[in-house]
């Protein structure tokens, strides 16, 4: 790594439009570089919702200034799903024009797309070569993706975990945030670089841990009453979605018929509603309600209405900040070549050392 040195009034203007002064320049990579490297990827398959929010971007953004961040947009993971290639590209943009919206800083964080990057193709290769049928055929997201799907049951489900297990060790990184159900695939990743170690005598790729958010990760409930909020479900409120919508749809949000005694236990379905306005609304808010549950005057029209109005205060900044950097294809188009280039330059120093470990000629 070069640092640019200069003084505190020169201004550098990089070719993506971006302006800093020398030595901040200088001393944030330097401090970027020390830094425990982060990865974290996301299929470009819908919009971003309020369970993908406080969930994890939320969170991506405060780990921005103490880790070495990669956010990317998993385009090649979404083609086992056959998407139209028209929507490709316009659905890598949207979560791109969503990620910046949120909050993550592209000074701060890489961000790119998965497709930017061919490096990861050739790790993908590599770690294939090492891995098995039989192993492969175990993993647990195998085995649902080929249940649900049988009529496409095809290579790119079966090798997805050497394929993240490449979008992970490209870049070395020691830490992923990933729910319970990625487990089994990053116990693969972690397999993919002690075999590749053990084969060609060498400690060459860290083994990556799951990163947890611990007690900053919270679980955004459905409006359907089932539990977890996800795009598949379709109980889902989406950060671009306006007023009208929103209250539409918690208008629809599904409850009971009241408490039948006082301080009674909240079942599932009310509890829900809850977790959404201890998360949207104030605590006086909260408050309130929780205590017209508590003595059996609730009335869930007004508490619904209630909500509708906090999340549409909550969501209108980030909303707004959604259209703005949609409208501006060029500024997402710079943005994301910055991303690819910081990337690529990550993934390509790990591939020349892994073709002189294997043997290859080195470009």
């Amino acid at each position: 790594m070069t640092f640019i040195e200069g003084t505190p009034t020169q201004k550098n203007p990089n070719k993506f439009g971006f302006s800093f002064t020398y030595p901040y320049l200088c001393k944030k990579y330097k401090n970027k570089y020390m830094k425990e490297i982060v990865l974290s990827g996301i299929r470009p398959t819908g919009n971003l919702h309020l369970g993908n929010y406080y969930g994890a971007v939320q969170n991506f953004v405060k780990m921005q200034e103490d880790y070495n961040c990669y956010y990317f947009i998993a385009d090649w993971h979404s083609l086992t799903s056959h998407p139209k290639p028209e929507d490709i590209q316009q659905s890598a943009r949207t979560i791109l024009a969503e990620y910046l919206a949120c909050g993550i800083d592209p000074e701060k964080s890489t961000i790119y797309i998965q497709s930017d990057v061919p490096d990861t193709i050739e790790l993908y290769l590599y770690l294939n070569m090492n891995c098995y049928l039989g192993e492969l055929e175990r993993v647990t997201t195998f085995k649902e993706k080929a249940r649900k799907q049988p009529d496409n049951v095809n290579a790119g489900l079966l090798t997805y975990p050497t394929l993240m297990a490449a979008d992970i060790l490209q870049h070395r990184a020691a830490k992923v945030p990933v729910g319970k159900d990625q487990e089994q695939n990053m116990e693969m990743a972690r397999k993919c670089a002690r075999r590749f170690n053990n084969i060609y005598g060498v400690e060459f790729f860290p083994e990556p841990q799951n990163f947890y958010f611990g007690d900053h990760a919270i679980k955004i409930p459905g409006l359907d009453g089932s539990g977890k909020m996800g795009k598949s479900e379709g109980n889902c409120i989406y950060l671009y979605e306006d007023a009208k919508s929103i209250e539409k749809k918690v208008k629809r949000a599904v409850t009971d018929s009241g408490p039948t005694e006082p301080n009674q236990q909240k079942p599932e379905v009310i509890q829900n509603l809850f977790t959404l306005m201890e998360i949207a609304s104030s605590k006086d808010t909260y408050d309130y309600f929780n205590e017209k549950w508590n003595d059996m005057s609730i009335r869930y029209g007004d508490m619904k209405k209630q909500l509708a109005e906090d999340i549409v205060k909550t969501l209108a900044p980030i909303r707004e900040r959604i259209l703005e950097y949609k409208s501006n294809q060029e500024l997402l188009d710079k943005v994301a070549k910055m991303g690819a280039e910081k990337a690529h330059e990550s993934a390509a120093a790990t591939l020349r050392e892994v073709r002189k470990i294997i043997g290859f000629k080195v470009y």
